[in-house]
């Protein structure tokens, strides 16, 4: 590692973009601890790519929505030092018109992005400021600054953590601490596949095209680096001129 090597954690980081954030972030030469919700092996996997191309990084599972078990996670890795970047990707959609939306699919996706985000930010805001140096970003979507049929619930989510991270960036910036949102339209992979068929995205991405997760590990690497300091309580779009 580096000297200015940080300790980062990415929630969902076993997923198409959230892989890529951990081989961003181990790139810039960070120690990445990958987290899966409950499959160890895809986030090994990732581990493994990154050790293989001389980075340094482990895996960890929990599951984000249930806070007990989060914060036990968190005190061990803490034991460590201070966890100065994270990166809050977890997140799941569950889709349906609102009308025909059950209260289990409203609260699920809700439980994940917008409690996960609490559960798993909160235990590391202390340590972070004592080390006066911090980077938290999270991954919302353009649904929460445009709306989307059928993704009342993940919009609703998705936008609270933007009024969440505007305030609580408020609360940090003194300590040295940024806090970011960035916002991703059609990104190529598992979660986009099913919902966007590419004449759609023709239609729909005035840039023509879906966004790579490599383009966005490139936002989230810039947010997390020295030179992003004074960007702070920002959503940040990158969906191709969507919205």
């Amino acid at each position: 590692m580096n000297t200015s090597s940080k300790r980062a954690l990415v929630t969902g980081g076993s997923g198409d973009l959230g892989g890529a954030i951990c081989r961003r972030l181990a790139a810039d030469g960070h120690h990445v601890i990958v987290h899966a919700n409950g499959n160890r092996a895809r986030a090994q996997a990732v581990v493994d790519a990154i050790v293989a191309a001389g980075g340094s990084a482990e895996a960890v599972v929990f599951d984000v929505v249930d806070g007990e078990a989060t914060r036990h996670a968190l005190e061990t890795l803490l034991e460590a030092g201070a966890i100065q970047i994270v990166v809050n990707n977890a997140g799941i959609h569950d889709d349906a018109p609102m009308a025909g939306m059950s209260e289990a699919q409203w609260k699920r996706v809700i439980d994940v992005s917008l409690h996960g985000f609490f559960h798993v930010t909160q235990p590391l805001l202390l340590p972070m400021a004592r080390k006066r140096w911090g980077r938290i970003v999270s991954v919302s979507s353009v649904a929460a600054v445009l709306g989307n049929r059928g993704q009342t619930n993940y919009a609703a989510a998705k936008a609270a953590l933007h009024g969440a991270s505007r305030s609580l960036s408020r609360e940090m910036a003194s300590r040295g601490i940024a806090v970011n949102v960035v916002a991703p339209g059609v990104i190529v992979g598992s979660m986009a596949q099913d919902a966007f068929p590419e004449e759609m995205v023709k239609q729909i991405v005035p840039a023509g095209r879906a966004g790579t997760p490599d383009e966005v590990a490139a936002l989230v690497g810039f947010l997390c680096s020295d030179a992003a300091g004074y960007i702070n309580g920002q959503v940040i779009g990158i969906n191709g001129a969507m919205g």
